[in-house]
């Protein structure tokens, strides 16, 4: 298998179907892909998406545009439609947005966002996990109380709730990928 993760965005979703996750999304699917030419395609095509074999019980479907469409992305909607744990990662090293999100049985738990060209929390829904504890995030935000979280966090948290894909390098792959092609949506809102 071949890693991925930073600069880009994807979603985890447990016991997560193939076709069903794509159908949920609008995305169309192309066909199987070898794991180096998948992830370079996610990367380099706006439309793009991989979609992973199960690995541990999840299912990754990632690329620039899960990353370029997250505000759009209901993981509460995704959540209930597929039956099941849905999360949603993001991180662009270029203005330091990490986030994270997590949705269980139709509900959003947990959800996080990090602006660091600009120091703030922008997004900060449900309690506080222990993983976050553990990388220094605060019980509560307050005027002075300093955050700081970076794209090695954003892989931290995926490990801690599902799967790290930044640490899939070298590992025996349970099979190809899927490449798909994401609906075309606008950049807004």
């Amino acid at each position: 298998m071949v890693g991925f993760g930073y600069k880009t965005g994807w979603l985890a979703v447990r016991d997560g179907d193939a076709d069903a996750v794509l159908a949920e999304l609008g995305a169309q699917s192309v066909g199987p892909i070898a794991w180096r030419d998948g992830i370079r395609q996610a990367y380099d095509r706006e439309d793009s998406l991989l979609v992973t074999p199960p690995l541990d019980g999840w299912r990754l479907v990632a690329g620039w545009w899960i990353a370029a469409h997250y505000e759009r992305l209901d993981t509460a909607v995704l959540s209930r439609a597929l039956g099941g744990e849905v999360q949603l990662f993001v991180t662009h090293r270029v203005v330091e947005l990490h986030h994270w999100e997590r949705a269980l049985a139709g509900e959003v738990v947990r959800s996080f966002e990090y602006l660091g060209e600009k120091g703030e929390v922008t997004h900060w829904v449900g309690p506080l996990q222990d993983v976050e504890r553990a990388i220094g995030l605060p019980e509560t935000l307050g005027d002075d109380v300093d955050v700081i979280v970076d794209e090695r966090d954003v892989m931290r948290v995926a490990a801690a709730w599902s799967v790290d894909p930044s640490s899939l390098d070298g590992r025996p792959a349970p099979g190809p990928l899927t490449v798909a092609r994401g609906p075309q949506w606008s950049n807004s809102r």
